[in-house]
């Protein structure tokens, strides 16, 4: 059994011998308690928060689902740390409530600290009686984790190296941190899972994606921003309406013009070829031979690039829009500094029957199309509150009332109410990183890494699937054969 005070001595720059350690946490733990107990038992604005909050949380953990572990614990967790109340923390309201801690410096810095407490995607690379040393995934960066008792016997034994862990943690002094609330074990996961876990993560805590590295978070919002002045740019102000076919067409020239401009800024000429650049940089022929073996067969393209004596805006790859927004007939594109963009196939068709309301609109079919509608952009993610926010703008009286039907509520004020029903949908008020922003280079490579591998795995499947097809032929052949004599 992994005792409480079993505190790792030997934990990085920690600075305390073992008797200390435990004595810290001991302390640190009845705070947490007491914490706890103060929010649960709160019947004022707290509770009410705590309500909020978590069922915030619970919808957004619920598609892909977030399992393995106590959700409404790690709600509660996370409400110590995230939850606020007129611009007061939960842990400020603790310590008013309870003059006693303010005495204790330990006790209100501890306190203070619940706002470090963040969500993490780790993997173990040691583990010990004492203690874990662990990396963050998401971010490269490495953490020291004593051990306590906090953790179920059965979850803590099965923390061994190479072992994905989905937790959260807190410190505990200058350089040691410990586990806070539930945590669940995802396995030993190869890379392709990694990323899925990865994506996963983004959907289920988006505001801890970056949450212990604010310049990788700082670097991907210039990159969401640096995006809408390219859009800016290019199409003009937003929002942009064109069919399909024309949408992607401008869509790939607007992707050469910025891949040509970052090419500029990195200091390289779009006009030659990737073989010339090398030589420019001294780069020898045999070390491009041996780049070219190291990329191998599976990656065709990068191989075909690196070949090509074409120059680099003549071979580099056309990107292309999904199949359902090339084929539509209208396509509206929202972009937005900290919204990222977004593409909506019927929006032009919403608008219209917002403009036009007919006469009778609780029997007609164009009222049933636009409520059908509605109810379609409160489901659908893409839709997000700067998409809700310009509607409200342009057609907020039709949309009202619109809106009084599909939620079945008449006195439903779009000026004062529809925050908290887009909350319960999904659509965060507050910007969260869009799929578009950049990542850092290790996501990057782990993506690249995972895709090839799905890719491998689905050609040499698509080869034995081929091969069984093969020989099931050649026996039907030869039984014909041999009846025919």
């Amino acid at each position: 059994m992994l005792e409480k005070q079993a505190i790792a001595s030997t934990a990085a720059n920690n600075n305390l011998n073992t008797a200390e350690a435990a004595q810290s946490i001991e302390a640190y733990l009845a705070t947490k308690k007491a914490f706890i107990d103060f929010v649960l038992n709160a019947e004022d604005a707290i509770a009410t928060a705590l309500e909020t909050f978590s069922a915030q949380q619970l919808s957004r953990w619920a598609q892909p689902t977030l399992s393995g572990l106590n959700r409404t614990d790690l709600a509660i967790d996370m409400f110590l740390s995230e939850g606020r109340i007129e611009g007061h923390s939960i842990a400020e309201l603790f310590l008013q409530a309870n003059p006693e801690a303010l005495g204790q410096t330990n006790l209100k810095q501890w306190a203070e600290q619940w706002t470090r407490t963040f969500n993490g995607l780790f993997v173990v690379r040691s583990a010990s009686p004492d203690s874990y040393q662990v990396m963050n995934w998401l971010t490269e960066k490495d953490y020291s984790l004593y051990v306590d008792a906090s953790q179920p016997v059965e979850i803590a034994s099965r923390i061994k190296p190479g072992e994905i862990v989905l937790a959260r943690i807190a410190p505990i002094d200058e350089s040691g941190w410990l586990f806070s609330g539930p945590l669940t074990l995802l396995g030993k996961l190869g890379k392709p899972k990694l990323a899925v876990a990865i994506g996963n993560f983004k959907k289920w805590f988006p505001q801890h994606l970056y949450g212990d590295a604010p310049e990788l978070k700082e670097a991907a919002w210039e990159s969401v921003a640096r995006q809408y002045e390219d859009f800016l740019a290019f199409f003009g102000e937003p929002p942009v309406t064109l069919s399909g076919y024309e949408l992607n067409k401008k869509f790939q020239a607007y992707q050469a013009q910025t891949t040509e401009r970052q090419l500029a800024e990195a200091g390289l000429d779009s006009d030659k070829s990737l073989q010339e650049l090398a030589k420019d940089a001294g780069i020898s022929e045999e070390e491009i031979a041996e780049a070219m073996d190291a990329v191998g067969e599976e990656n065709l393209a990068v191989k075909k690039l690196i070949e090509s004596k074409q120059s680099l805006k003549m071979v580099m790859p056309k990107a292309s829009l999904p199949d359902d927004i090339r084929k539509a007939e209208s396509v509206t594109v929202f972009s937005h500094p900290r919204w990222g963009q977004a593409f909506l196939t019927d929006y032009s068709r919403l608008m219209a029957l917002l403009a036009t309301p007919s006469p009778d609109p609780e029997t007609t079919t164009e009222a049933d199309t636009r409520d059908r509608l509605v109810q379609k952009y409160l489901e659908e993610p893409r839709v997000n509150a700067h998409v809700w926010d310009y509607l409200t703008q342009t057609q907020g009286s039709q949309l009202e009332k619109v809106l009084r039907r599909v939620l079945n509520r008449p006195d439903f004020d779009i000026q004062t109410q529809l925050s908290p029903v887009l909350e319960k949908y999904g659509k965060s008020s507050t910007p969260e990183l869009p799929d578009s922003a950049s990542v850092p280079l290790h996501l990057h490579n782990l993506f690249q890494d995972a895709l090839k591998a799905v890719g491998k795995s689905a050609k040499q499947t698509g080869n034995a699937d081929q091969k069984n097809k093969s020989k099931k032929s050649n026996s039907k052949k030869t039984k014909q054969s041999g009846f025919g004599r």
